[in-house]
């Protein structure tokens, strides 16, 4: 702020106490803390220079961010301070990672405090979702999952929903035909019910 410069490692110290800090005052606030990670902004100079940024010449980032991760959210459980959190990679090759860190930090009071965040941007599609979803279901609670996102800025994001929800449908269907989950049609209601609304619901302390 002063024009002086700094060094990369000032600058790291200087966002991870932020974010250290924010992730306490989510925490006292019993807000959900929500991390997107893995995207590459802004890549193509030429057209950044005519057109701006957030134009469309982004990319999925390759950054091994599981090292970084868990001791940031081992800092914050230190502190006492460690918060509801959803974490996404917008790298698909980072879903078994995150859905095997997400076990270690747990916590009683919230079900499925520490979440894997749903499948988004260049994965919300029906391949991407079906990843994310099978990942978390190999590796966590799948019927903790608080489901897709919503992009606000975009008021026909909203129909996301709708397909994302065919498709948990679709796919939990299949694993009943093909004999891996019990055709027990209250536990499956339960399951969808509770992904696609409840959960949520409960999570985000919606009054509806």
């Amino acid at each position: 702020m002063n024009g002086e410069s700094l060094s990369t490692e000032e600058i790291e110290a200087y966002k991870t106490e932020l974010l250290l800090f924010l992730g306490e005052q989510y925490a006292k606030h019993d807000w959900a803390m929500q991390i997107h990670y893995n995207a590459l902004r802004n890549n193509r100079t030429s057209l950044y220079h005519v057109l701006g940024p957030d134009t469309g010449m982004d990319c999925i980032g390759t950054a091994a961010c599981a090292d970084g991760l868990v001791a940031f959210l081992d800092a914050l459980d230190a502190r006492c301070g460690l918060p509801k959190m959803i974490l996404y990679s917008l790298n698909p090759n980072d879903n078994a990672m995150l859905g095997s860190v997400i076990g270690s930090f747990q916590g009683p009071g919230v079900r499925g405090k520490i979440q894997h965040g749903c499948a988004w941007w260049f994965n919300d599609s029906k391949a991407g979702m079906e990843n994310q979803l099978t990942s978390l279901a190999n590796l966590s609670l799948l019927g903790n999952f608080v489901g897709m996102v919503t992009d606000s800025r975009s008021f026909l994001s909203y129909t996301r929903h709708e397909y994302f929800r065919r498709i948990l449908c679709n796919l939990i269907g299949s694993w009943v035909e093909n004999g891996e989950y019990p055709n027990d049609k209250k536990m499956l209601e339960s399951i969808i019910k509770g992904i696609c609304y409840e959960n949520a619901k409960a999570y985000f302390h919606y009054d509806v």
